[in-house]
């Protein structure tokens, strides 16, 4: 295979359960994932029917394309299952019996005191060059074939026989080969931006280039940029870079960019942070109109106090939550009041806990979207935020949660308190 660096890699889902949607592609992103980390550009990932040509096709594509070619599904023992008969025809190769394949599948079946169905002969098919892959949890050997500087890998489909054949049979092989390669990875979460204006305030210099990669996600609970480095080689007077010095000068870019707004790094999620600006103290929640989103978020936490959801009193995780109530004017006027009223009750949750911050949020539906106030009483520092969330519903009532969440973080850091303990 060509040097690390170069690593490229496809991967195919077959079956039509998976096109029709009956069935979800979960083998994909996990192999997808772990490829990244090892420094392997995924080309695609492709759902196919169970359609001879078209699975022929993906994989004469897929080894034109790139140096690791990975199926999943299609191994089965019914007609319907043709990823060794796309293989065969995509390489120009004969199937054939395997006699030892053949043997381990008829002990199987003997084992269980019932006779092998000729349907599953088919499962010992191997064709010249290629190894079959042990199979703890199913009938269905996997393959690895490799072919002009190229490797095919066939694995089962369902996740329980794909991903521990993967792991243990297949991994090793590529590192063996030199697959991996140095890779340097982060992830940086925002809040209060969209992924647009992220994009904008990042510039297409930036978003293109090929090493490092930026990117950006629009997940549920925050945008995400995350930055893949690769190391770089001395050229034309230039002094080499490994992947560690390349990610430390992107990440700098980035917060210089963004900074005001990335509130978390990698795997870290909001009672993550938050916990870390709390320190030893307690929080107490109050909120009307979300449907318990915020206790439901933090309720985890070791150091949530206790919430109230519109009027009741609930600790530890959140479970059937009331329905959300509209508070304060019934259309979709500001009420001047708002502020002032989830100030006080920020400072009453506090009292009642004993706790020394409160946080209080109340939503309502205005027009498509919904109306959020915030308010945050840390020792008597009093904070309020009035903004409009995107959507109403189920996601206005979350994204007012997480707006609950925002302005709490920024109060905490600018606290004199803030980060002890």
């Amino acid at each position: 295979m060509p040097r690390p660096d170069h690593h490229r890699a496809v991967i195919l889902a077959v079956g039509t359960e998976l096109t029709t949607g009956q069935t979800r592609d979960s083998n994909g992103g996990d192999i997808g994932a772990e490829l990244s980390t090892l420094g392997v550009q995924v080309v695609r990932i492709m759902q196919l029917p169970d359609d001879l040509e078209a699975v022929t096709d993906a994989f004469r594509r897929a080894m034109d394309d790139a140096e690791l070619v990975v199926s999943t599904g299609g191994l089965g023992p019914t007609p319907d299952d043709l990823t060794r008969e796309a293989i065969a025809a995509a390489i120009g190769a004969t199937l054939h019996v395997d006699p030892e394949i053949e043997r381990w599948l008829v002990e199987l079946f003997t084992r269980r005191g019932v006779r092998m169905p000729n349907a599953n002969r088919k499962q010992a098919w191997l064709i010249d060059g290629a190894e079959a892959l042990p199979n703890a949890n199913g009938t269905a050997p996997g393959w690895w074939i490799e072919r002009e500087g190229r490797v095919i890998v066939a694995l089962p489909g369902p996740p329980r026989e794909a991903l521990p054949m993967w792991r243990s049979d297949v991994l090793p092989r590529l590192r063996a080969r030199g697959i991996t390669a140095e890779i340097a990875m982060r992830t940086l979460r925002l809040t209060g931006i969209g992924e647009s204006h992220v994009a904008e305030a990042l510039g297409e210099a930036m978003l293109r280039a090929a090493n490092p990669i930026v990117a950006t996600y629009a997940r549920p609970d925050a945008v995400d940029v995350r930055i893949t480095a690769r190391p770089v080689a001395a050229q034309d007077g230039r002094p080499a870079l490994t992947a560690g010095e390349l990610l430390y000068a992107t990440q700098r870019q980035v917060e210089e960019a963004l900074g005001r707004h990335v509130f978390a790094y990698d795997d870290e999620t909001w009672p993550d942070v938050l916990g870390s600006r709390l320190g030893s103290r307690r929080l107490a929640t109050f909120e009307r109109g979300t449907s318990g989103a915020l206790a439901a978020l933090l309720a985890h936490a070791p150091w949530f106090a206790f919430g109230e959801i519109d009027g009741r009193r609930v600790e530890g995780p959140v479970a059937g939550a009331s329905a959300p109530e509209s508070t304060g004017s019934s259309g979709s006027a500001i009420d001047d009041d708002d502020e002032r009223r989830v100030l006080d009750a920020a400072a009453h949750v506090r009292d009642a806990g004993s706790a020394p911050v409160g946080l209080a949020v109340e939503a309502r539906p205005r027009g498509a979207d919904t109306h959020v106030v915030v308010g945050v009483d840390i020792d008597g520092e009093r904070t309020a935020e009035t903004s409009t969330a995107f959507q109403a519903g189920e996601q206005g009532r979350r994204r007012a949660a997480l707006t609950a969440c925002a302005l709490l973080w920024r109060a905490l850091g600018s606290n004199d308190a803030a980060g002890r303990g």
